[in-house]
């Protein structure tokens, strides 16, 4: 695969397990609020491998080549004439879908709930793995002179923790266990401890990434391994960290259903369980359970109005650090390098340096 030249290189999936840098024209700005950015960082994320190995997710299907990546910062370089909250040289991180801000969902803030959102490498919109990016103003979060580009590209999954730990509404003093060790569920833990939660369980099949998340963000980790059974697993987790009835709150990032079963039933009478990671269509659910002790169960998609502003505000005041969870830098002519190494599951997050 040459290395990319033109003036506005971008990493593009042409299909199933075949990419390829491509020469594109630099976007243009169209609307009076939009601003032009060159990307300086970009982080890889599980849906672009997902698309890169298999084409589609759910309904979301790969029909024509697309510029790959959504986790992104980037400096503004050009903004359209009505644009007065950006200026030119700002660093900023990007937020990356457009919802159609007209719906009732995108008028109660709940934008992310939008079906005509435009998601940046969600087909068929191009995502940010390219020299230039555009986006409306108020979707670029402008990063404190503190903050890195790096952090910047790390805003968007630790935005996906801020909303999870909204929804469950995590209080100071709680207890909080979070099923899967992968990024989301590390920013979880993190941002978890940062809303105050006093007691927060990692719970694993991979020690290494225990032996991380001990390190990182959990008072308590838990090796999933210890029973196939999920009641006993979450009977074994309350013994051990003493949580009494059960947990305040329970968080899923694996997708796996064993976690899902053992989550709901770690949780004390009056709980709440948010399902943060994808899995099967459908799994065996304890719904007697759920009934019995009235647990309350959301379900949680990307971030909404407020989610990206607090992610930056967190790292800003130093109550989440983000910058242990790279163990992966690439320059963008090693792109498919560095997806291939997300691929191999080496490491927590791989970052791709924008093109120069």
């Amino acid at each position: 695969m040459s290395a990319p030249t033109g003036k506005n290189p971008s990493f593009v999936l042409q299909s199933v397990k075949s990419v390829a840098f491509e020469d594109r024209p630099v976007p243009s700005i169209q609307n009076p609020n939009d601003v032009l950015i060159k990307i300086e960082v970009t982080g890889i994320c599980g849906s672009d491998v997902h698309y890169w190995q298999h084409g589609s997710i759910g309904s979301f299907i790969l029909k024509a080549p697309m510029v790959l990546g959504h986790e992104s910062s980037g400096t503004i370089v050009a903004v359209g004439p009505s644009v007065t909250s950006l200026s030119i040289g700002d660093r900023v991180a990007l937020e990356p879908g457009i919802p159609c801000r007209h719906c009732a969902f995108c008028k109660a803030g709940t934008y992310n709930l939008c079906v005509d959102m435009k998601f940046a490498a969600t087909p068929p919109y191009d995502g940010s793995l390219a020299k230039y990016y555009v986006l409306p103003s108020d979707f670029c979060v402008k990063l404190p002179s503190n903050v890195s580009f790096e952090e910047g590209a790390l805003v968007e999954p630790l935005s996906v923790g801020v909303h999870v730990c909204k929804l469950a509404d995590v209080r100071p003093g709680e207890s909080v266990v979070v099923f899967g060790a992968g990024p989301v569920g590390l920013l979880c833990a993190a941002v978890a401890r940062a809303f105050g939660a006093t007691k927060v369980v990692v719970v694993d099949i991979v020690q290494a990434r225990l032996d991380f998340a001990k390190g990182y963000a959990a008072t308590g980790v838990f090796n999933g391994m210890f029973s196939r059974d999920p009641k006993e697993n979450a009977k074994k987790i309350k013994e051990e960290f003493g949580l009494g009835f059960g947990a305040d709150k329970a968080i899923d990032a694996s997708g796996a259903p064993a976690c899902i079963q053992a989550a709901i039933h770690t949780l004390r009478h009056g709980g709440t369980f948010v399902q943060a990671g994808m899995g099967p269509a459908e799994i065996m659910f304890p719904i007697v359970e759920v009934a019995a002790k009235e647990v309350t169960v959301k379900g949680s998609f990307r971030y909404a109005t407020g989610d990206y502003k607090l992610a930056v505000e967190l790292i800003a005041a130093g109550k989440v650090e983000v910058q242990s969870l790279v163990t992966g830098r690439w320059a963008f002519k090693d792109a498919e390098k560095a997806f291939e190494e997300t691929l191999g599951g080496k490491g927590i997050k791989v970052l791709i340096k924008g093109p120069e």
